[in-house]
Formats: structure tokens, sequence, C-alpha cells
């Protein structure tokens, strides 16, 4: 895909973006829901984001699906195609780097989150939006929107649908803006903050 949006300017991202991005996103999914019950502590989560943004990013997203930012690094997504093979177990294993940084009271019930969330991935092939972040004091600016638009511009050329998690309930509002519609809530079964799954089906490009 060959992606511009007017304000900010969207891309996709090279490989010599990697440690800009993770940083940026280690601040924005610092107070993220998830994250804290992943992580406990700030310090642990902050290197075990570090740890899991930059598997994911070398390991998964670059090689094997689309990485967008804004050209300013403020934003970035990372999708994975419908093409892209899903291999759970596989995908675990290349994230052990970040294991020493789950070790707390409840590690069992972190891992057990990770399993569900992975067992109630839909089959239908979909764009999964993977991550959406925007630095701190760039957020409610724009950038998140921009990088929706532009890749779900092309998402619709191609007529597929799209599915992500929400793991902040204000950004419910935002995604639903863009055509997600929540398919279901998960609920706090392991101690773990809920999380939302939404939908979204291929919309007719506006004339």
């Amino acid at each position: 895909m060959s992606l511009r949006s007017n304000n900010p300017l969207v891309r996709p991202a090279t490989s010599s973006d990697v440690p800009a991005i993770v940083d940026m996103l280690v601040r924005a999914f610092q107070d993220d829901p998830v994250a804290t019950f992943m992580f406990a502590g700030a310090r642990r989560r902050r290197f075990g984001l570090h740890s899991f943004f930059t598997s994911q990013l070398r390991r998964q997203y670059l090689p094997q699906g689309h990485v967008y930012v804004t050209e300013d690094l403020a934003g970035a997504a990372l999708w994975g195609p419908p093409d892209r093979a899903r291999h759970a177990v596989a995908e675990l294993i290349q994230m052990l780097p970040t294991a020493p940084f789950l070790l707390s009271a409840h590690t069992i019930n972190a891992l057990r989150l990770m399993f569900k969330v992975e067992s109630l991935h839909p089959k239908e092939p979909h764009w999964y939006l993977f991550t959406l972040g925007a630095d701190p004091d760039q957020q409610g600016k724009g950038v998140g929107s921009a990088l929706l638009r532009s890749v779900l511009a092309q998402v619709d050329e191609l007529g597929d649908p799209a599915y992500l998690e929400s793991s902040k309930q204000r950004n419910i509002s935002l995604y639903a803006r863009f055509g997600f519609e929540v398919i279901d809530e998960v609920p706090p079964m392991f101690g773990n903050p809920p999380l939302w799954r939404m939908w979204r089906e291929p919309q007719v490009p506006q004339i």
C-alpha cells in the first residue's frame, strides 16, 4: 500500500524507524490497563513494553505485516493482513525475551488472558489492528485518526473486513467513527481489566 494523508502525513515504517517507534509506543502504553495488568510496576512495565514492542515489530509485523507511522513518528499502527499466517505458539515463543518482565504475583493469570484473547480471534480472513498508539503529548490531535483513515481507505478498496481489541473503553468511540462495532466484551475473568473486541465490515467509499 502506498499511503498519504493530509495533516499528518502517513507512510510505511522502515527498519530504521524501529527504535523511535518502540520508544513512542512505550510512552503511549505506559498507563494502558492491560499493560498495567501484564507488567506489575512502572519500571518493569517500561522494560517489558520495550521488549514486547521490539519483538513484535522486528519478528512479526515488519517482516509479515504492515506498519505505518506519521512522518514525525508521533504515532504508529501495526496491522496484520488477511494472508498473514497466525501461529499462536510460535508467536508466543518469539516473545520469550519479554518473559522475565511478566513475572509477578499474577503471571499465570496474565498468560491465561493472552491465551483467552488468542482463542477468541476471528477465523474469517481480515485485517488485524494489533496496535495503534500515539505519543501522549500528541493524543487528541488527530494522529490516530490519520493512521486509521489512511489504512482503512485501502482496506475498503480491497473489500476486506477488519478486527481489533480495545483495551481502553474511551477509545471505542474513536474506532466506532471509522466503522468498527463492538462484538463483545472480554470480562475480567482472571483479575484482568476488560477488553472490547471490535469488528468492521468493508465500507462503501463515499463519492
